[in-house]
């Protein structure tokens, strides 16, 4: 049977800003509790360059991030993750073993482009 799901207005989902950001940089977020790399990420003039802490080290390394487009949502309120303060979160998926697939668009965008 499938998983029940809470369902949520349009007005809801246009609430969260979905955009998307090129990796400017990545490294090995050594303090992280779980292997984790922090991004920054390039979301354009208007937004800029965001932080985020992102457990996805078992798909990427730190060289192949950088230039990648990805898709994050840019406003939540930031979070602190250590000594991380994370102002953005990038999305992905689980796989069958529960390591983490980017969500990235599969054609070139402008920076800050949001998802509709």
């Amino acid at each position: 049977m499938g998983h029940a799901m809470e369902t949520i207005s349009f007005d809801d989902f246009l609430k969260i800003e979905l955009r998307v950001g090129r990796i400017a940089s990545a490294e090995v977020f050594a303090q992280a509790r779980k292997p984790a790399y922090i991004l920054h990420v390039d979301f354009g003039s208007e937004i800029g360059v965001r932080k985020s802490s992102a457990q996805i080290t078992a798909h990427y390394r730190p060289d192949e991030l950088v230039g990648r487009l990805v898709v994050a949502v840019v406003n939540f309120p930031a979070k602190q993750i250590g000594p991380l303060m994370s102002e953005c979160l990038v999305t992905g998926f689980h796989d069958e073993r529960g390591d983490v697939a980017l969500c990235v668009p599969d054609r070139p965008v402008p920076l800050g482009t949001r998802l509709l």
